[in-house]
C-alpha cells in the first residue's frame, strides 16, 4: 500500500502515480491529509503537453518530472515546531499538489470555517481567487457591460463574479454549447456562440450601441486576442485573465492608442502580499469571501463539476483531457472520505 500516492508528470503527455514519502512538517508548517483536489484543465494541461516556447514563462514550470496541482482540500493531521496543535483536525485549502499528503506553511493555509461548504466545491478556491482578483483589477462597476471570452472554469466564475459586482449585461462567449449550458439562468447573462451569433450585433443591441465597458480574455489562445477588442467602447478596459500560450501579433495603434483602451494584466500573483487600507484583498481574504459565498448559496458550483473520480484514475483522466477537454469543466479527484 502506498505511503503517499502522488500524481507525477514524468515526461510530456505521460502521467503516473508514484509512491513517495509522507512529508514531515518543519518549523511553521502543517501536514495535511488530502480529501479532494481539482485538476486545472488550463495550466496543468499546458504543462503536460510540453507545447510551449522554450523561452516563455511556461518553461519555468515545464521541467519534468513535474508534480502538478494547486487546488487541495484536506485536514491537518500534524504540525511542525512552533505551530499550535489546536490546528490538528482543521479543514483547510492550500496550493498543495495532487497527493495523499502535502505540507504547507501556516501562513499559506486557508481555513474553511463554514461547515456547509462541500469539499468538492471548496476545490475551486484557487480559481475563485484568480477571478476575484481579475474582476477587481478590471475595476468592474455596477451596471457596466462586460464581455467574457472563454467559458472554462476561469470564465464561468468570472461571469458569476461580474454579476455579483453588479455588471449587466454580461456577455458570456464560447464556441462550445456545452459550456454555454453551464451558465446560470440569469437575465443579466447573455450567452453567445460566435460560430452561430454575430457577437458585435448582439453587444450593440443589448447595450443600445454603447458596447462593452470591459472585456476579459480567458481563452488562452493568442490568435483570438486581437478580435476580442472589437466589442469594447472607446476607453474601455481589456483584462488578460488567461495565460496565453504563445505570441500575439498586436497593432498597438489600432488596438490600444487610437481607441485609448486600458490593457490590464491580472495574474494571481498580483494579489497584494498583505492587507493594507488601500487594498486588503489578499489571496486569503478572497478565499475567505469565496467560502462565504458558497456557504450562503450566492455562488453554486455543483453544476460545474463534470468529473469526480478516485485519484487512482488520474492517469486515465489526463489522457482523456489531453485528447478532448471540450466537455470537461470541474475535474475533481477523490482522495479520502
Amino acid at each position: 500500500m502506498s505511503k503517499n500516492p502522488t500524481v507525477v508528470f514524468v515526461e510530456p503527455k505521460k502521467v503516473v502515480i508514484e509512491d513517495r514519502e509522507v512529508p514531515s512538517p518543519q518549523i511553521g508548517e502543517v501536514l495535511i491529509k488530502t480529501r479532494r483536489t481539482l485538476i486545472s484543465t488550463g495550466t496543468e494541461l499546458t504543462i503536460l503537453s510540453g507545447e510551449f516556447l522554450p523561452n516563455s514563462s511556461w518553461a519555468n514550470y515545464g521541467r519534468f518530472p513535474f508534480v502538478p496541482g494547486y487546488d487541495n482540500i484536506g485536514e491537518v493531521v500534524d504540525v511542525g515546531p512552533g505551530v499550535d496543535r489546536s490546528r490538528i483536525g482543521q479543514r483547510t485549502a492550500t496550493y498543495g499538489a495532487h497527493a495523499q499528503y502535502v505540507k504547507s506553511p501556516v501562513a499559506a493555509v486557508r481555513p474553511i470555517q463554514r461547515d456547509t461548504v462541500p469539499d468538492d466545491e471548496a476545490t475551486f478556491f484557487t480559481i475563485a481567487e484568480i477571478c476575484m482578483n481579475g474582476v477587481r483589477r478590471g475595476n468592474v462597476r455596477w451596471r457596466e457591460a462586460v464581455a467574457i471570452f472563454g467559458l472554462g472554469l476561469l470564465g464561468q466564475l468570472t461571469v458569476r463574479f461580474c454579476r455579483l459586482a453588479g455588471a449587466r449585461p454580461v456577455f458570456a462567449v464560447d464556441v462550445a454549447d456545452s459550456r454555454l449550458r453551464r451558465l446560470p439562468n440569469d437575465p443579466g447573462i447573455v450567452p453567445v456562440n460566435p460560430l452561430r451569433d454575430d457577437l458585435r450585433t448582439v453587444v450593440e443591441k443589448a447595450t443600445r450601441k454603447r458596447m462593452a465597458d470591459v472585456a476579459f480574455e480567458v481563452t488562452g489562445d493568442p490568435r483570438l486576442i486581437p478580435g476580442e477588442f472589437e466589442v469594447l467602447r472607446r476607453q474601455g478596459r481589456f483584462v488578460v485573465l488567461s495565460s496565453p500560450r504563445g505570441i500575439t501579433q498586436f497593432d498597438f495603434h489600432t488596438l490600444c492608442n487610437s481607441p485609448s483602451f486600458t490593457i490590464v494584466g491580472a495574474h494571481n500573483s498580483s494579489h497584494p502580499p498583505c492587507e493594507t487600507l488601500d487594498n486588503p484583498w489578499t489571496n486569503l481574504r478572497d478565499a475567505e469571501l469565496f467560502f462565504d459565498l458558497v456557504a450562503d448559496g450566492e455562488v453554486q458550483l455543483a453544476p460545474l463539476i463534470s468529473h469526480r473520480e478516485p485519484y487512482t484514475e488520474a492517469p486515465r483522466l489526463y489522457e482523456i483531457l489531453m485528447r478532448d477537454r471540450s466537455e470537461a469543466m470541474g475535474v475533481v479527484l477523490e482522495w479520502t472520505g
